[in-house]
């Protein structure tokens, strides 16, 4: 999955519009896939298929009005949970004991 491609919406307290979310993101470009989140509640991804139309959607929607709350939406920057437990283990770097 491409980070590039996909939006995070944030600030949106108990809402789960889904439905709003992909009217008020759909006129930016196609969308792969819009997740609400449902506990905790309160942010959403909204993953286009052109990192284009993601950024014009963060350029149009920055701080306004969506499911009648003042969102934050900006690019999504992390891993997928599931590509967090799925990752190679870290190596190194201490931890140990040191000896004197």
């Amino acid at each position: 999955m491409r980070t590039d491609c996909k939006v995070y919406v944030g600030n949106l307290g108990n809402t789960r519009a889904k439905h709003e979310l992909e009217s008020a993101f759909s006129k930016y470009g196609p969308l792969v896939n819009v997740w609400v989140a449902r506990n905790p509640p309160g942010f959403a991804f909204v993953e286009f298929e052109d990192p284009r139309d993601a950024e014009d959607s963060i350029a149009s929607t920055w701080r306004t009005r969506l499911c009648g709350v003042r969102v934050k939406v900006e690019m999504s920057t992390g891993r997928s949970r599931r590509d967090r437990f799925h990752s190679p283990p870290r190596r190194g770097g201490g931890g140990g004991r040191r000896s004197r």
